[in-house]
Parts: C-alpha cells; sequence; structure tokens
C-alpha cells in the first residue's frame, strides 16, 4: 500500500538536517517537513531517517527539503502527535505504543507474548495485519507510508533491588511503560504496577527511582544509556514494537504527484535497511550491554503468558479490537486464547 495523491485527497538534531547535493544555491525549497524522532542521533531508525530525507532533497533537485529531529527535540511522543495532527509538524517516526492513544488499533501487533519470531512479524505487518492498521490510521486523519519500521522486540530492565524471573518477581514492581493502555493492562495483568511516562523523561525517571524499572528493546537500552541507571535485564521478549511514519494529510496534499511518490518510495526503502540493521545490532548488543555491566537472564515465557490468561487480558484485548482484527492477528501467530 503506497501513499497516492488520489488516497491523500479521497481519505478522511538538527545536526541530522537533511544535506541537499542538487538543490541550486542559496536557493528555498518549495516544500519544507520536519521530522520528529524519539531516538538518538546513533540509532538505526535516526540513522536511516536521515539519509531517506537527504536522498530525497538530492533526488528532489532541493525542492523537498526534509529536516530530522532527533532525540525528541520537538517534545515528547505524545506531544508530537499532536503537533502532526495540528500541522506543526509534517512527519513523525510515531511509536506504534505511543499511536495507539490514537489509533487502538496500531497496538494489535504488541499483543504481549503474541509473535514468536521476526518471519512472523514481518509476514503480518507487510501482509493482512499491516493492512488493518494503516486503515485504521488514515480513518483518524493521518497518512501512513507503506512500511512499518522496526523497533524490536521489548526486554525488561530492572534496578539493582530486584532482579526479574517469575511472575511473582514482577509483584508490586514499579515499572515504566510508555503513554498507552496496552502495556499497562498487560502488566497490571502480570502484578506490576505500571507508570506511563515519556520516554523523554524515562533516564531520569529510573535515576530518581520514580520506577524501578522499564521495558524497551535492546538497542534503546544502549542508545538511550539505560544501562546507567540499571542492573538487571530479563529477556522476556513480552512484545514486539514499531514505528509508523504518519504524515500530516494537508502537507502531503499539498506535494506534486512525483514529490509524493519519491517521499514514499525512499521512506519505504530505508525502512527495510533499518530493519535488518536493528536485527545485527540486537545480536551484538546483549554482550555489549554485559561489557557494560548489565546482568542478563531468559524467563519462561509461558508461566507470564499463563497469567494473562488467568487475568482474562486476552479476552479483553480481542473485545477491544473486535472480532474481525483478532482473527486476522490469529492468522500469523496461531490461536493467543
Amino acid at each position: 500500500m503506497k501513499i497516492t495523491r488520489r488516497g491523500l485527497l479521497g481519505s478522511a538534531s538538527a545536526s541530522l538536517a537533511a544535506s541537499f547535493l542538487g538543490k541550486p544555491a542559496g536557493a528555498a525549497a518549495e516544500f519544507e517537513f520536519k521530522l520528529g524522532v524519539n531516538t538518538p542521533d546513533n540509532h538505526p531508525l535516526t540513522v536511516r531517517l536521515t539519509e531517506a530525507a537527504r536522498a530525497i532533497g538530492a533526488q528532489s533537485s532541493g525542492r523537498l527539503n526534509v529536516t530530522v529531529f532527533p532525540n525528541s527535540q520537538l517534545g515528547g511522543d505524545p506531544e508530537m502527535l499532536s503537533q502532526v495532527r495540528a500541522g506543526g509538524i509534517e512527519l513523525l517516526a510515531a511509536p506504534s505504543m505511543t499511536l495507539s492513544t490514537l489509533v487502538p488499533l496500531s497496538g494489535l501487533p504488541s499483543i504481549g507474548f503474541a509473535f514468536a519470531s521476526y518471519d512472523q512479524v514481518w509476514a503480518a505487518m507487510d501482509g493482512g495485519v499491516g493492512d488493518v492498521v494503516r486503515d485504521a490510521i488514515g480513518k483518524a486523519g493521518l497518512v501512513p507510508t507503506g512500511k512499518m519500521w522496526d523497533n524490536g522486540f521489548r526486554q525488561i530492565t530492572s534496578s539493582s533491588s530486584r532482579q526479574l524471573n517469575s511472575v511473582e518477581d514482577l509483584r508490586g514492581f514499579k515499572i515504566r511503560v510508555p503513554v498507552t493502555a496496552l502495556l499497562t493492562s498487560l502488566f497490571s495483568g502480570l502484578g506490576a504496577l505500571p507508570s506511563s511516562i515519556s520516554y523523554s523523561e524515562l533516564y531520569s525517571a529510573l535515576q530518581t527511582h520514580i520506577v524501578e524499572g522499564q521495558e524497551n528493546p535492546l538497542a534503546q537500552v544502549s542508545t538511550g544509556k539505560l544501562y546507567e541507571v540499571q542492573k538487571y535485564c530479563a529477556l522476556s521478549n513480552h512484545c514486539w514494537s514499531g514505528y509508523w511514519i504518519v504524515a500530516n494529510r494537508r502537507a502531503l496534499a499539498s506535494l506534486p504527484a512525483d514529490l509524493l511518490e519519491l517521499l514514499n518510495r525512499e521512506f519505504d526503502a530505508a525502512a527495510v535497511k533499518e530493519r535488518a540493521d536493528l536485527l545485527e545490532m540486537d545480536r551484538s548488543l546483549q554482550a555489549e550491554l554485559t561489557g557494560k555491566g548489565m546482568i542478563f537472564n531468559k524467563p519462561d515465557p509461558v508461566q507470564f503468558r499463563a497469567a494473562l490468561v488467568k487475568a482474562g487480558f486476552y479476552t479483553q484485548w480481542q473485545k477491544t479490537y473486535g472480532a474481525e482484527a483478532w482473527a486476522m492477528l490469529e492468522k500469523y501467530t496461531g490461536p493467543l486464547t
């Protein structure tokens, strides 16, 4: 599914600013787009977004200038989501968890312990599950690009006061989760005490012990330097999450058809590269983080899934997403309840 002009009109560190080789000296771009993202400069998502922005500038001869603002420079995720809806920024790399506050179905692929492997993830997201979510995003007034970007399988880290090996270890555990009902529900079902805090405030929340731990892919643990304020990491793989590149509809509708096609093509090509980058990075991160003092363990996921079944987690979210969307997810994951 690609962004098309017909679809648009028919559906309801500045250091990383893109550089454009083909832009005439001193000439202003016809279109200036700002793209916000919460990841640091060195995260594969930021790196590939910046490469795509540069390619768009070069191939458009400077007509379309996309400037990438990493590391939550334009605000926390909820603030940037509000900005892209209002047109204050034109593009946002939106974490699926954050996007679910506006588009509940964007949380569908992040159901606890749903996907067992990346083969399942990309079959679903480049297939029927991705179609379901993209349609829901469009109905909410934003326009997604065709391919989803990877954020990775999520793991649980904790401070030196608690190592997490079992469901019992999570009882009463103060854990930061994104501002989303899905992960709040998941950890509540496991007996923890989830607290919704923006990623831009996470490091300080861990440092000051507002929360004892957090859950994120290892790439976020590394690039966000969370190992400085966390001792343990439980390789729980409790859910997978990704990023959607979403755009303000009016901004995209203003683009000529050739620039619209270029934008879509370059971001989708970069998404495929970012997926490979993150997989390679994830494979080396455990050793790297061990060298920085983190201690890893691998809990048995069966006990966590059983606790969620008992808590009614899957039944609740099946009702929330609806039978049709749930059946589409189970087409790729197998039965979840």
